[in-house]
């Protein structure tokens, strides 16, 4: 079945079958949050993009085969209440950016612009994009035999950036880091998946860039 992204609230996940990973997506919670499920196919690893909400049934998701690291794109609260039962019953270390931390229930560990976090034989590039909050992160995975893949957390989605409180500074830099950092970089055939909703590509989404930096959100 051909990967479409399309989850809904107690539905069925939708699972991605890449060359070296598996990216298995379900929408938890009274807010349709998207989690990630990343496996990597030659060790069998696995990492939680966002336990968001429904600790029992990213949990069932996770299964027999463990989880060694839970990453939280930032630190709004609809993002992170599965967090702590879910590393309590797993073991898995939790990670967030630096300037998210204060903002966890449990303690994480710091990433930075640039880090990398592993998932089995594959790497995940931490990108900082400020203004959504000020630690939000969007993760990278280049796929050795295909395009890119980026999780974008809230700071990106089809139709524009996040949310940044009609602040004008706030969407200045959030609009410049999505610009500078993923548009600037990465071709138009990369499969973003954001926080809430619809999954899209650069490709369709850069035509609207100059039209979402004018009317300011």
């Amino acid at each position: 079945m051909t990967y479409s992204g399309d989850v809904a609230p107690n539905g069925a996940p939708a699972v991605r079958e890449l060359d070296r990973l598996t990216v298995t997506k379900v929408s938890v919670g009274p807010m349709d949050n998207n989690a990630y499920l990343l496996r990597c196919r030659d060790t069998g690893e696995q990492l939680l993009i966002d336990a968001a909400n429904e600790a029992p049934r990213l949990l069932e998701l996770v299964g027999e085969g463990g989880l060694a690291t839970v990453v939280t794109t930032h630190r709004h609260m609809d993002h992170w209440v599965a967090l702590e039962e879910v590393v309590a019953k797993t073991g898995a270390r939790a990670a967030v950016h630096a300037d998210d931390a204060e903002g966890l229930p449990i303690a994480a560990e710091p990433l930075r612009d640039g880090d990398t976090v592993a998932v089995g034989d594959c790497t995940l590039e931490v990108i900082h994009l400020v203004g959504h909050t000020p630690g939000s992160i969007a993760l990278l995975y280049r796929d050795p035999a295909g395009g890119p893949h980026l999780f974008t957390g809230d700071s990106l989605f089809p139709g524009g950036v996040g949310n940044t409180d009609q602040d004008p500074q706030r969407f200045a830099s959030l609009i410049d880091d999505v610009e500078h950092k993923i548009f600037d970089r990465l071709p138009d055939e990369t499969w973003f998946y954001p926080g809430h909703g619809k999954d899209s590509t650069l490709g369709a989404e850069r035509p609207a860039l100059p039209q979402w930096r004018a009317r300011g959100w």
